[in-house]
Order: C-alpha cells, then sequence, then structure tokens
C-alpha cells in the first residue's frame, strides 16, 4: 500500500502575543517601573533559558494559530486550502514546508517538496534573475545540470527574459511571483504548495499557473494550495479543507467545502481586524450611504460608499487599492484611488478615503472587498483578503414580473431602444 504524500496529526501551532500596559502620560511611580522591569527581566530570563522566543512586552498570552489539525494527503492529490484571514492557512503551509515547527502534533512527508509561501522566497536581492534561477533550484533540491535542462522553459513561462541578468532588488512584486513560481513548478517536485502569493499577480498570469497546477496533478504529483478563487477550487481540486479559527471546520469535495465556506461569509461578524503594513494601519472598511451612515441592507439599487479608516504611522505614500470579488475568490475589478492626494506623502495622522460604487453595477449574490496597500515606490505590498463581505439582493427595479436570477456579477444598465424598420428597407 502506498504512503500518504502528506499526514497531518494533531498538528497546533502556539504563539506568544504580547501587550504594553497602558501608563498614565503625568506620573508613573518608580515602584511600578521596578516591579514591571523586574518582571519582565524574569520572563526573559526563563524564555532565553527554554529556547523560546523573547516577547518585548508587559504581559504575554498564548495565541494558537493552528489547534488539533489532522488530515492525511495521498500521492496525486489536489487539495485546497481556504478560509478567511487568520485562519491559520498560512501558518499550516509553513509547518508542512518546514519553515516554522509546531508546538504540538507532527507532519510527515514522503517526497520532494517545492513551496512558494511569500514573494521572493528563496531568493537573493542582489543576484541576478538568471543566477537566483539556480539558486533557488538548489534550495529546492535539484543538481545544476537539472536546472539547466529546463531552463529556458522556467524563463519563458515567467516572461522575463529581459530582465534576466538585472538583479531581481529592481523586480516589481509581479516579476518576483512569475519567476519564483516558474521555477518552484517546473522542477519536477513531487509536492507543489502555493499559498495565496498569486493574487499579486495580473489575471492572464494567474490562469497560467491555474493551467501549470493542473498539468503537475495530472503528471501524478501532489498539489497543495491555497486560494480564495472558489472558481479555481472547484476545477482544479479533487478536495478542499476549510479552516476556521485554527481549527478545520470541514473538509470533503470541493462544492459542498466551499458552499461551507461562503455561507461564514454570509453570516460573518461586522467586527473588524486592524490591517497593518510598515507604515500604515487600517483601522475600518465601512459600507456606508452618502451621508455616511451604515447601510441595514444592501441591494441591486443601493449606491455603497465604502469608507477606509488608516492610521498614517511613518511619513511616506500611502496608496490604498480595493479588490472586488464575488463568491469568496473571484476578482471581478482592482479599484485604484486615483485621487490626486494620493501622490503626496502624508504625514503622520489619521485620515478617511471613501469610493462610490454606484447603483445598479452589482447583481445579486456575495460579494467581499479585499485590499491592497501600497506605500512609497510600490515595493512589496501587503494584500488582505475578506476585509468586508456582503450579500447584494434584488432591488425594486429588476424584480417586476420576471422572478428568475441573472446570471454574471455585474448588472450595469445598458440602454436599448427598439424601432420598427419597414419591410424592404434593410
Amino acid at each position: 500500500m502506498p504512503r500518504d504524500a502528506i499526514r497531518a496529526e494533531g498538528l497546533g501551532k502556539c504563539y506568544e502575543v504580547g501587550h504594553r500596559t497602558a501608563r498614565d502620560p503625568h506620573y508613573t511611580a518608580l515602584r511600578d517601573v521596578l516591579a514591571r522591569e523586574a518582571r519582565r527581566l524574569v520572563r526573559t530570563t526563563g524564555d532565553l533559558l527554554r529556547g523560546r522566543p523573547v516577547v518585548d512586552a508587559d504581559t504575554v498570552e498564548p495565541f494558537w494559530a493552528l489547534e488539533d489539525v489532522s488530515f492525511t494527503i495521498a500521492p496525486g492529490d489536489r487539495v485546497g486550502i481556504i478560509g478567511r484571514n487568520g485562519a491559520g492557512k498560512s501558518t499550516l503551509l509553513k509547518v508542512l514546508s518546514r519553515i516554522i515547527e509546531p508546538t504540538t502534533g507532527r507532519a510527515e512527508i514522503h517526497g520532494r517538496v517545492a513551496s512558494l509561501l511569500e514573494v521572493g522566497t528563496g531568493f537573493h536581492p542582489e543576484l541576478t534573475g538568471r543566477e537566483n534561477v539556480y539558486l533557488n533550484g538548489a534550495i529546492l533540491g535539484m543538481t545544476r545540470r537539472e536546472i539547466a535542462r529546463r531552463f529556458d522553459e522556467i524563463v519563458a513561462f515567467a516572461e522575463v527574459e529581459r530582465f534576466l541578468d538585472t538583479p531581481v532588488k529592481r523586480y516589481s512584486s509581479g516579476m518576483y511571483v512569475r519567476l519564483a513560481f516558474s521555477v518552484a513548478a517546473h522542477l519536477e517536485p513531487e509536492i507543489l504548495i502555493v499559498d495565496e502569493v498569486l493574487a499579486v499577480g495580473d489575471a492572464g498570469f494567474q490562469a497560467k499557473c491555474l493551467g501549470r497546477m493542473a498539468a503537475v496533478a495530472q503528471a501524478g504529483r501532489t498539489v497543495l494550495f491555497v486560494s480564495h478563487n472558489i472558481a479555481a477550487m472547484r476545477s482544479l481540486c479533487d478536495r478542499a479543507i476549510l479552516l476556521e479559527r485554527g481549527r478545520i471546520a470541514a473538509q470533503g469535495a470541493p462544492d459542498e467545502v466551499c458552499e461551507a465556506y461562503l455561507g461564514g461569509l454570509r453570516r460573518a461578524d461586522a467586527a473588524f481586524t486592524p490591517l497593518v503594513a510598515p507604515k500604515a494601519d487600517v483601522l475600518d472598511v465601512r459600507l456606508c450611504d452618502a451621508a455616511g451612515r451604515p447601510l441595514p441592507a444592501i441591494d441591486t439599487d443601493t449606491e455603497i460608499h465604502v469608507a477606509v479608516h488608516y492610521r498614517v504611522r511613518e511619513p511616506g505614500r500611502i496608496n490604498l487599492v480595493l479588490n472586488l470579488s464575488r463568491d469568496g475568490g473571484y476578482l471581478l475589478q482592482s479599484i485604484n484611488n486615483h485621487d490626486p492626494a494620493y501622490a503626496v506623502p502624508k504625514a503622520p495622522g489619521v485620515y478617511v478615503s471613501t469610493c462610490r460604487i454606484p447603483a445598479g453595477l452589482l447583481n445579486d449574490g456575495v460579494f467581499s472587498l479585499g485590499m491592497t496597500i501600497f506605500e512609497d515606490h510600490y515595493e512589496q505590498p501587503r494584500t488582505f483578503t475578506d476585509v468586508r463581505t456582503f450579500t447584494v439582493e434584488d432591488g425594486p427595479s429588476v424584480r417586476g414580473d420576471y422572478d428568475g436570477g441573472l446570471v454574471g456579477a455585474l448588472r450595469p444598465r445598458f440602454e436599448w431602444r427598439t424601432r420598427v424598420v419597414p419591410e424592404g428597407s434593410g
């Protein structure tokens, strides 16, 4: 009986989360300072003796990113992992890729693994694209002869021929991803693990990547990937796993798991978790009417104002892009901000930017807003998915006498005119 390609038994990963105690800016007693520093010294010493990471904070608490995760993946299986932000998807892939150690449980991997978890993983910024292909291939366990044999295919797929001898530190994030994915997918791994970094690429590149992963799977190799693209999950995978708060909430046929995921999005709590980037934090994303009042319900006749509240911590250019998706992952539009104020560096402070989605544009269904935060020269963007999820119902203007649903994600009001043409006039 063949061994499983991947076996996870009771996997758990716990982090220590630090908190700083609120302090009175006008008065702090010396005894309080001494007591706090003494507690910190004792805790830091204990962490060093136990080989644990040191957390610079007044108090710490455990946070389980993964908890009691168990599953098996047979050779040749195509498995997708889905879940909201913070569900533990990336942590699970890092454990399986042997980047981090689990706190509890164990994971067995049988076969040569190629992982693409973050933009530029395994690349040296000072080396050229050509040199990094050989470096990354060597990290993945390939010989120089194996890499040379596939080199032309790798470069052609990545579409970086003109920049092959340019240091990758000058590459855009899209070029990074294209080259990194091409190396990982073309060097014949037995197990291909891909995180949602493909969201950085354009639609054409994403389609190429999905096609390549399908080809890898058809060759009998194992594919494990994280994605918010429901259509890709359903078409590429023969099995899916849903993670919620670090635990497996469902696993089985992709259609059933995707429906469970979409059902969770519909029931999603209105609480907002701040999005953190190096120089700015997005504090809240609100769906409002033109007067700034929260929308109790949204239908196809509703004009939606998306208000993004954010704090700039360090001076610099901050650009926020909204990514509008339907059904949990089908990207409809990346909504760039063309406000000239975005070209001006911002001083530290709190800002709000509002985007108007006109009435009559969206069809009925479940939609989600993601966000990409660009800073300064658009290097290393931070992308977040499912920042806000909302349901659009049919509005009065489209109901009429027709009870059937309309196909498509968008419903713009195009103008039609009908006139009588005399016979014989053409």
